[in-house]
């Protein structure tokens, strides 16, 4: 990532006698200094191949969408608006979400490690709140282009099968929660790409951990211990379908006396605000600790 634009201003030079002095130099503020670095880091995604693979995989889960639901005539959904959207946009956006961190977040912090270019950073007056702030931002702003983009593919299709006004408040209202949620899987990316110097063990621990770790944790635990997975986030991803009147009882029986879980509207939304801040705190905490050796 170019460093161009940080750096302070060259000393000033005292003028000529009668003259007033050169205004001062001054270094950048933390704000300042992450929102040019958010700007260059984001330029670098976008012109990646890294981008060019997350929008091919929205496409394809776009088309493949499409089809099905071409193929099978609206595959029962279209029905009503929040049948329609609280199946195919609760369903598919949390799977781009999860794509879009492992891509942009998951070699975000350990790749300064690994590549080296944390040597050329640190080597200026920049800070390091700065750098993950900027890489933060950067990534969840590369992340919301890509969910943009499913979202519209999905409009698309619930203009052509239920008209121009299927998109309604009620989605409005899920893609702000969606994009709660985004900053919360965020923060937990950069968690763990803050624990390691290698880039590949990042990824992949973050990979295997949201794709199905989680979900084989949660599964155990409500399962064999029979408590509430609070403390998962993607115990809180069922949340994003709320908002089109579909929110379950908190417990439900099941056969042979089993017992499931769906966390409440405020429970929902309290762990993906407590996600979002805590892990997001702690991966700068372990970032700052880390020595470039």
């Amino acid at each position: 990532m170019s460093a161009a634009g940080i750096a302070p201003s060259p000393p000033t030079i005292p003028s000529a006698a009668g003259a007033g002095p050169v205004a001062a130099s001054r270094v950048p503020g933390t704000l300042d200094q992450a929102i040019r670095l958010s700007r260059y880091q984001l330029r670098d995604y976008l012109r990646s191949r890294r981008f060019v693979l997350m929008v091919s995989i929205v496409v394809a889960i776009g088309a493949l969408l499409t089809f099905v639901l071409s193929h099978f005539h609206g595959a029962g959904l279209t029905g009503s608006t929040d049948a329609f959207y609280g199946s195919l946009w609760a369903g598919g956006a949390p799977a781009v979400i999860v794509f879009a961190g492992i891509i942009f977040g998951g070699d975000a912090i350990a790749g300064e490690f690994q590549n080296k270019t944390g040597y050329f950073l640190m080597g200026l007056p920049i800070r390091r709140t700065s750098v993950y702030l900027g890489k933060y931002v950067a990534a969840f702003v590369a992340s919301t282009i890509c969910l943009l983009l499913y979202l519209a593919i999905l409009v698309g299709n619930g203009v052509f099968y239920l008209g121009v006004g299927s998109a309604n408040g009620a989605l409005v209202v899920s893609l702000a929660i969606t994009l709660l949620y985004l900053a919360a899987l965020l923060g937990a990316v950069f968690l763990f790409s803050s624990m390691f110097k290698n880039s590949l063990y990042a990824v992949l621990v973050v990979a295997v951990l949201f794709l199905f770790g989680f979900t084989i944790i949660q599964d155990l635990v409500v399962g064999l211990v029979h408590i509430e997975p609070w403390f998962l986030i993607t115990y809180a991803q069922s949340v994003i379908s709320y908002p089109f009147g579909s929110i379950p009882a908190h417990i439900q029986q099941g056969p042979f006396g089993a017992v499931s879980y769906n966390p409440t509207y405020a429970e929902g939304l309290a762990i993906i605000l407590g996600y979002a801040g805590l892990t997001a705190l702690g991966g700068l905490a372990l970032f700052e600790r880390e020595e470039f050796t």
